[in-house]
């Protein structure tokens, strides 16, 4: 008999084809979101699953899935999952980092552009049939080359950002709990630098840091009041890192020039007052959305939760403390 799993959301049909060698599958090809029921009646009998970041894994479902021995996200974040509790059953917990660096690093770099340029407002103005002609005062945006660019959190993606910065001739500084070895620092060209200077300094201020209760609206208002009123905002990481209502208040109080984000609070929904705004551009997270990427992820929560179920120890552990 083989092991019984749960694909939570829709992945590609290569992915389904590559589990079923190994496992009897219930897939979600329909991409219902399951929420916490549904993954209670769904998981009840499966030794593994396998989950994006709208499959809320908490304390609840687990208790509901006494087989279960295996959650393998694709996403490189997994604030979906309690992990404490998945310890405590003893169930594996894995996500799938690397694979998404540069693609998300593209997509926080086309966002920067995006904003500086005002690229989408200028683009849906001209749609609208509002374009007349060539005058000097429309849609001065800010200079990408030589300014400032300041990283929130420099992982891997961070660094993605950095070095696509360097052809930009940009000034990079970043705050991270932890510095950079100084050869990651000269490759990036980048300089640790406390966070309020960071705020102060920084032209664009890229937020890559990940979820947590610790960075929970780490950008609040007391955060935005530190920026130039010529800065913009890039968050491409979590909804929640950023306090929604604070930067809906200084964008339309023009106390920051422009955002752009891919994550909201609360996503799907977001806050009816960013579409009132025309000085900041959304994405419904994207970032990681390639066909390569995305099949990538898809493929490696697979060959976690294939190793999970295997007895081996997955490539990419994260409560390393269940397999002691």
């Amino acid at each position: 008999m083989k092991p019984k799993i749960l694909v939570a959301r829709e992945v590609f049909p290569e992915v389904l084809e590559h589990l079923r060698r190994h496992f009897e599958v219930d897939d979600n090809q329909a991409d219902v979101v399951l929420g916490v029921e549904g993954l209670k009646q769904r998981l009840a009998d499966k030794a593994g699953a396998m989950t994006a970041v709208s499959d809320p894994v908490n304390a609840e479902v687990i208790a509901a899935a006494p087989q279960l021995k295996a959650v393998c996200n694709f996403a490189v974040g997994y604030n979906n999952i309690d992990l404490a509790a998945c310890t405590r059953a003893g169930i594996v917990a894995t996500n799938t980092p690397g694979v998404l660096d540069d693609t998300t690093a593209d997509l926080a770099w086309a966002l920067l552009m995006a904003t500086a340029r005002h690229i989408q407002t200028s683009e849906h103005w001209l749609r609208a049939g509002h374009w007349q002609g060539f005058r000097m005062l429309d849609w001065l945006g800010s200079d990408v080359h030589h300014a400032t660019l300041g990283i929130l959190g420099m992982g891997r993606i961070g660094q993605a950002l950095a070095r696509r910065a360097l052809g930009f001739d940009m000034k990079v500084i970043y705050h991270n709990r932890s510095r950079l070895p100084e050869d990651k620092e000269a490759a990036c060209r980048a300089t640790w630098v406390a966070k309020e200077a960071l705020l102060r300094e920084a032209d664009f201020l890229v937020l890559l840091l990940p979820y947590s209760a610790e960075s929970h609206h780490i950008i609040g208002a007391a955060e935005l009041a530190l920026m130039k009123s010529t800065a913009h905002l890039i968050n491409v990481a979590r909804g929640g890192i950023v306090d929604d209502v604070a930067l809906i208040s200084a964008l339309r109080q023009r106390r920051l020039s422009g955002a752009a984000l891919d994550v909201f609070e609360g996503e799907p929904k977001l806050n009816p007052g960013f579409l009132e705004l025309d000085n900041v551009t959304l994405t419904p997270h994207i970032g990681s959305s390639s066909r390569p990427t995305r099949m990538a992820m898809a493929m490696t929560a697979a060959n976690n939760l294939i190793a999970a179920l295997s007895g081996q120890r997955p490539p990419n552990l994260v409560n390393t403390d269940v397999w002691k």
